[in-house]
């Protein structure tokens, strides 16, 4: 059985995740582990899929749980050779991926396909074409020596276009086509529903908005497919954002080229003189994200301007004062902020995400409470973040201006 920890509670969320027993049913399934094991040869594995898989906005635009997966075998297996390479594309059919499979997936040469499709099959494609196109990916890796995993998609929130009764008969189908396939199933699914049944907002914080897992669902994803290659539990606890966490404001300032910033206040007056504490001749021009008497609604209707602006770093800061409340709603508005903040795909530009704590230091039990949910957000959204610790009483400008100068550290190395 595997945990997955949030917030200080361990939640049996994965008991009915990962249906393993076929991997020991199968000589190549227990090579695949000896082979991590050994270390001794490379490891490819593929993970194949939609936007679920592929690396967007919803878990920071720089990672996946593709990224999360070679980490949890990383942990499993430290002698390990593994390279995971990401086969995820937004909108995405298992249509639309049997006619790329040639040049993303077997060109590879992999030793295991992760597969989930679902989200995007359940509008577009027949449940029977569905099967069969699962069917004929499972025939196609096969053909080439490689092993298969079949992954449920994650569950959803309840939408005109994503009925859950439909979601579940494509969930249905991936089940069904595992067994008689005799292909390792992981139930993301049934992972995500265990932990709706037990608390929904501890659900909410697994996801972006309705559709798409946030890094926190991610991780999930990752740990339910690493016990089912380990056979084992495997956690990724610990695992916090890519550092640096500004590689391409770093990389401008190395170049000598001008930054443009997008930052709330009171960071506006405060990211300039802390990246030219680093690169002191630096051209950096901020323009203020104004934020004074906007709703958390209102701040998300701010944000949908970001993408278009052509910045380098965005600076997202949501007031003390703007409420944060458990709710979905709430929360998912809370998201759609550092959402629009980040580059649809991969690396289009930097953004960080500060907690109300580091900028006040004596802050209302209930304001105490927002920054503390608020914290979850960020990290969920595995976005960098500047926080301040327990006794540190500095203020926010000091704070800013020694996390910059670390991050600089960390791109020497």
């Amino acid at each position: 059985m595997s945990h997955y920890v949030m917030s200080g509670v361990l939640v049996a969320a994965v008991c009915c995740c990962v249906q393993a027993a076929t991997w020991a049913q199968a000589e190549r399934d227990v090579k695949m582990a000896a082979l991590l094991e050994a270390g001794a040869e490379p490891v490819t594995v593929v993970c194949f899929g939609d936007s679920v898989t592929g690396i967007y906005y919803h878990t920071g635009s720089r990672r996946a749980y593709s990224d999360m997966l070679a980490i949890a075998l990383g942990r499993v297996y430290p002698e390990s050779r593994l390279r995971v390479i990401n086969a995820g594309i937004s909108g995405h059919t298992t249509a639309d991926g049997l006619a790329r499979m040639e040049n993303d997936v077997l060109s590879h040469k992999p030793h295991l396909v992760t597969v989930m499709f679902g989200l995007n099959d359940m509008l577009r494609v027949p449940l029977a074409e569905f099967d069969r196109n699962l069917t004929t990916i499972i025939s196609r890796c096969r053909a080439i020596g490689a092993e298969v995993i079949l992954c449920t998609p994650n569950s959803v929130c309840e939408t005109e276009r994503r009925p859950i009764a439909k979601l579940e008969e494509y969930v249905a189908a991936v089940r069904a086509v595992a067994e008689r396939e005799k292909t390792p199933l992981v139930d993301c699914y049934a992972a995500f529903e265990a932990v709706r049944a037990a608390n929904p907002v501890e659900w909410t914080l697994l996801m972006s908005e309705f559709i798409h897992p946030n890094m926190n669902g991610h991780k999930l994803v990752a740990e339910c497919i690493a016990e089912a290659i380990a056979g084992r539990p495997v956690s990724l606890a610990g695992a916090g954002p890519l550092a640096p966490a500004i590689p391409r404001t770093l990389s401008l300032l190395s170049q000598g080229k001008p930054v443009k910033v997008f930052a709330m206040p009171p960071y506006d007056g405060i990211i300039g003189p802390a990246l030219q504490a680093v690169a002191p001749s630096a051209q950096i021009e901020v323009t203020t994200w104004e934020v004074a008497g906007l709703s958390l609604a209102g701040l998300e209707e701010s944000a949908k301007a970001v993408r278009e602006m052509g910045m380098d770093l965005i600076v997202v800061a949501v007031p003390a004062e703007v409420p944060v409340r458990p709710t979905q709603d709430n929360l998912f508005s809370y998201s759609w902020i550092l959402s629009w903040a980040l580059s649809f795909e991969a690396y289009g530009w930097d953004c960080i995400a500060i907690p109300p704590s580091t900028a006040q230091v004596d802050l209302s039990a209930a304001e105490r409470d927002r920054d503390m949910l608020a914290r979850r957000l960020i990290r969920a959204q595995d976005v960098g973040t500047i926080e301040r610790e327990p006794g540190d009483t500095r203020d926010a400008a000091a704070l800013v201006t020694e996390w910059v100068q670390n991050q600089a550290a960390e791109a020497m190395k």
